[in-house]
C-alpha cells in the first residue's frame, strides 16, 4: 500500500539524506528541498508547491505531477519526458531549466514565467495553447513540436523552423521574428 500525504509542508529536505517516503502528495509544500541526483520514480504530486529546490538531474519516471508549481527551482537536466503524462500539468516560475527535456510531452496545459531554458528539448512536443513567458529559450530544440496558439511573447533567443513545427496562430514579440526567419539567413533590423 502506497503512503498518501496531504496539506503537510516540507521545508529544507535532502532527499539524498532523508529519503522523502515514495507514496502520493496533496495539496504539500516544499521549500527549500534537494532531490539533485535522486530518484522520485513512480511519486505522484497533486496541487503541490515547490519553492526553492533543486531537481538537477532527478529521476523521474512515471513521476505523476498534477497541477504543481515550481517557483524559484533549480532543474538543470531534468528529464520531464520520463514523467507520466496523463493529466500532467505544471507550471514553472523563475527556475533554471538547462538541457531540461520535455521529448513528445502534452504540455499545453503548462505555463512557464521568466525561466531560463537554455538547450531545452521540446521535440515532438504539443505546447498548443501553452504560455512561456519572458523565458530565455537560447538554443533551444523544436522539432516538430506542436505551437499552435502557444504565446511565447517576451520569449527571446529562440529560433524555430515553421516548416518543421505547427505554428498556425502562435503569438511572439516583433523582437523575436528573426527566430523564425534565421534559416534563411535574413536580417531583420
Amino acid at each position: 500500500m502506497s503512503l498518501y500525504t496531504e496539506g503537510k509542508d516540507f521545508k529544507g529536505l535532502n532527499h539524498s539524506a532523508q529519503t522523502l517516503p515514495k507514496g502520493e502528495y496533496e495539496h504539500c509544500t516544499f521549500t527549500g528541498c534537494h532531490f539533485a541526483d535522486g530518484h522520485l520514480s513512480n511519486y505522484t504530486f497533486l496541487e503541490c508547491t515547490f519553492v526553492d529546490c533543486d531537481f538537477s538531474n532527478t529521476h523521474l519516471g512515471n513521476t505523476a505531477f498534477r497541477q504543481v508549481f515550481f517557483k524559484d527551482c533549480k532543474m538543470v537536466g531534468a528529464h520531464f519526458n520520463e514523467c507520466n503524462s496523463f493529466l500532467l500539468e505544471m507550471s514553472f516560475e523563475a527556475c533554471l531549466m538547462q538541457l531540461a527535456s520535455f521529448y513528445s510531452l502534452p504540455l499545453g496545459t503548462c505555463r512557464f514565467h521568466h525561466c531560463q531554458l537554455p538547450e531545452a528539448d521540446f521535440t515532438e512536443a504539443n505546447l498548443s495553447a501553452s504560455v512561456i513567458r519572458n523565458c530565455d529559450l537560447s538554443q533551444a530544440v523544436f522539432e516538430q513540436t506542436n505551437l499552435e496558439k502557444a504565446d511565447l511573447r517576451g520569449s527571446y533567443g529562440f529560433t524555430l523552423d515553421p516548416e518543421l513545427n505547427r505554428v498556425k496562430g502562435l503569438k511572439i514579440s516583433k523582437d523575436s521574428l528573426g527566430g523564425l526567419l534565421a534559416k534563411y539567413q535574413l536580417h531583420v533590423e
